[in-house]
């Protein structure tokens, strides 16, 4: 599970296939919530930068792309085959709350905005993708916006990663703190609609 845990470790022992698997297992699968998504990404486009371990940005980025993609289209299926009786058998607190605030995008956002905007969210991006076939959204709407949201998350991180990774030297000595911050941005959409939530049930 560490290895799993660990980006720097699975992109020197998986490389861009590493990446394809993660990717796909987050955003299809239900276990697969936990795993590291953002901190993947940007560390693949650090490390390839750096040269450190042997990658290719454009491997990485088309193995994320392909993995997302498909994973997105995987939790749909699930979710329009296995309807609302899939996410009501979610006993993980954290899938639970995932679920909570996927709905609640649904909601406010409407279906195409809430299925891009997902995909910056750890574990929103997990479960959104069957809410939406629970919701009865069309497929070819649902494959258009997942796979706009897909790519625009697939190669941004790592360009972003890759763009630190070129202009400071020795940029894998501070990768543990940089990948600590990449993960706090990440959670902070999540993070600024449990503030929301809470104000709104406000008197």
């Amino acid at each position: 599970m560490g290895g799993l845990l660990d980006p720097q470790s699975l992109l020197a022992t998986f490389g861009p296939i590493g990446v394809f698997v993660v990717l796909f297992a987050e955003t299809g699968l239900l276990i697969g919530f936990f795993l590291p998504g953002d901190s993947l990404l940007f560390t693949a486009g650090v490390l390839a930068a750096s040269g450190k371990v042997h990658l290719s940005l454009l491997a990485v980025i088309a193995c994320a792309a392909t993995g997302a993609l498909l994973g997105a289209q995987t939790g749909f299926v699930l979710g329009k085959r296995g309807g609302s009786a899939l996410l009501a058998r979610v006993r993980n607190r954290h899938l639970h709350q995932g679920v909570t605030r996927g709905s609640a995008m649904l909601t406010r956002y409407g279906l195409g905005k809430a299925v891009v905007l997902a995909r910056f969210i750890p574990v929103v991006r997990t479960v959104l993708n069957p809410l939406a076939g629970v919701a009865g959204m069309p497929a070819a709407r649902f494959a258009l916006w997942q796979v706009l949201g897909g790519l625009l998350w697939t190669a941004g991180v790592p360009l972003a990663g890759y763009a630190l990774g070129s202009s400071v030297p020795n940029i894998d000595t501070y990768l543990l703190p940089i990948i600590a911050v990449v993960v706090l941005v990440s959670l902070s959409p999540l993070v600024l609609e449990i503030v929301r939530a809470r104000r709104s049930r406000v008197p």
